[in-house]
């Protein structure tokens, strides 16, 4: 049966039922209305009592290990005594500061932070509190940036983004996001100086035998005649994402690909502003995305791991160029917000960065983001239903399709990946990241894997263990999905007591411990040194 919508069983119990029990207090009758504007009001979401480390403990007791980091914003784990003290000593100092006329050293400490994690490449640091706001800061700014330099450049209102792009949800940011679903019910009110160019997305954008070498030299030469066609005079900036996250799952540029486009911008004296909003602060194996592309944004955008889901924190950072014709020029930023620089959010965030910095984390990133990397191809690349596995560090995607020789997605009816998110919830105790219009904003189903940046090599086989279960082959009488069902690395879990705290899944061996794998499939590839 094919399930027609992103649904949680409402219905009566089946006591035998291991989904049920895993969703036993979502019943209608068990708990009363909610008076919650809840992101579906035709269903009732699961209540977290309780994160430890890198597991979630719902209200009806059971607890699932979260190799997502929530929306990869959890990335230091969850309840670090460190964070929670400098919060707490914060408070106790002041909860909160007027930015209009005052400063406080908590946020002067992590705008030192931010800079010198760049090498001194960017300037300054602009504190905020959610992704969104980043992205319509970095708009101001870009265009404030051509009325401060001299002479004024006042036609530069147009910029450029990119197909299958997600850059926030106000509707400036959705006005430059590229997702065709997202941006839908909205499109009548969405800014009209925004234009696209096509994504860097190497399984799906670069034809048979074709080379990076041509393909970077096919979207060059498509922004160079975006440029020409508004005016390269009326250009304020190029944006994009140097590892397209939840919209297409974790697709990284070609190598050569932002230097191509960086050269544009410079040919027409536009900006280069990059969105890490999701793909930053270490989730890649580099504190900055754009540090393993050879080129320096002149703005940047920060939030999910810069406080680690400890605040609602976010950052806009400026290099040189920026920061010197603003302050040769007015010296003012004409913007701000009442929470902006949050003192609490800012010792929060403090605390999160020096965490990474001192344990070495980016590099922990690195070693068991190779690993996990290692794993999934090795188990997963002869899959007929595994399109493509692709990704950088800690932050990974695999693509679904139907059939592996055409790349044809599922028909959207079908809800794969919804339904392997489901899977993985209810009988699996792992939660994944799920996300569809993966080919064009449509059709196309994804799922995302964002652990901890602490995770251990023995952490990364667990998730990859349970990731390639074949129990979530069992979506296939619910979706015609035969899901990883070829890949037998461990035994049917069930959900005991005692482990982990209540009901949390029972892990078969790990990984490195099967003796025996499933025939044309070999034992994987070894772990790495943790140097966590």
């Amino acid at each position: 049966m094919v399930p027609s919508a992103v649904t949680v069983d409402m219905g009566p119990p089946t006591p035998e039922s291991e989904r049920d029990v895993m969703l036993g207090d979502l019943k209608e009758d068990s708990q009363p209305k909610s008076a919650v504007l809840h992101r579906s009001l035709k269903t009732t979401p699961l209540q977290v009592v309780s994160g430890n480390g890198k597991y979630l403990t719902f209200s009806n007791g059971h607890t699932i290990l979260d190799t997502t980091c929530g929306a990869a914003v959890a990335c230091i784990g969850y309840d670090n005594k460190r964070v929670k003290q400098a919060m707490v000593d914060q408070i106790d100092k002041f909860s909160y500061c007027n930015s209009m006329f005052f400063s406080h050293p908590v946020g002067e400490e992590l705008a030192a932070e931010l800079v010198r994690g760049t090498g001194g490449a960017m300037s300054k640091a602009y504190i905020m509190s959610s992704g969104s706001e980043a992205m319509e800061a970095a708009m101001k700014m870009a265009r404030q940036y051509y009325m401060e330099v001299s002479p004024q450049q006042p036609k530069r209102i147009n910029f450029i983004a990119r197909e299958s792009s997600y850059h926030g949800t106000t509707l400036g940011a959705l006005s430059m996001s590229g997702h065709v679903a997202r941006r839908g019910l909205f499109l009548d009110m969405l800014l009209p100086n925004i234009s696209r160019v096509s994504a860097c997305n190497a399984y799906r954008g670069m034809s048979a035998g074709q080379t990076v070498e041509q393909y970077v030299e096919q979207l060059a030469d498509e922004l160079d005649r975006k440029f020409q066609e508004l005016g390269p005079e009326t250009v304020c900036a190029f944006v994009a994402e140097p590892v397209v996250g939840a919209t297409i799952g974790c697709v990284p540029a070609v190598p050569g690909y932002f230097k191509a486009m960086k050269k544009i911008c410079d040919k027409y004296g536009a900006l280069l502003i990059l969105d890490e909003v999701m793909s930053g602060m270490g989730r890649c194996g580099s504190l900055h995305a754009w540090q393993q592309e050879d080129v320096v944004p002149d703005i940047q955008t920060m939030a999910k791991g810069l406080g680690g889901g400890y605040a609602s924190i976010s950052g806009m950072m400026i290099n040189h160029r920026i920061a010197d014709a603003l302050e040769s020029g007015t010296g003012i930023f004409s913007h701000g917000h009442t929470y902006q620089g949050h003192p609490v959010a800012c010792a929060a965030a403090l605390e999160v960065q020096r965490i990474i910095r001192e344990e070495n984390l980016v590099e922990n990133v690195r070693n068991t983001g190779a690993y996990l990397e290692n794993l999934l191809h090795a188990h997963l690349d002869s899959h007929p239903h595994v399109g493509n596995i692709r990704g950088r560090g800690l932050f990974w995607g695999i693509e679904f399709v139907a059939d592996k020789e055409t790349k044809e997605p599922f028909p959207p009816s079908a809800n794969v990946a919804n339904a392997v998110h489901l899977k993985g919830l209810n009988d699996l105790g792992i939660s994944l990241y799920p996300g569809t219009g993966t080919k064009d904003g449509i059709v196309g189903d994804h799922v995302l894997l964002a652990p901890a940046y602490t995770s251990t090599s023995e952490e990364i086989e667990e998730i990859a263990m349970k990731s390639m279960s074949e129990e979530l082959g069992q979506t296939q009488q619910e979706t015609g999905l035969v899901f990883l069902s070829h890949t037998n690395l461990c035994e049917k879990q069930r959900f005991v007591s005692g482990a982990r705290g209540t009901g949390v899944l029972a892990l078969a061996e790990p990984v490195s411990h099967i003796t025996s794998v499933p025939d044309g499939l070999d034992s994987g590839p070894s772990p790495p040194q943790s140097t966590t």
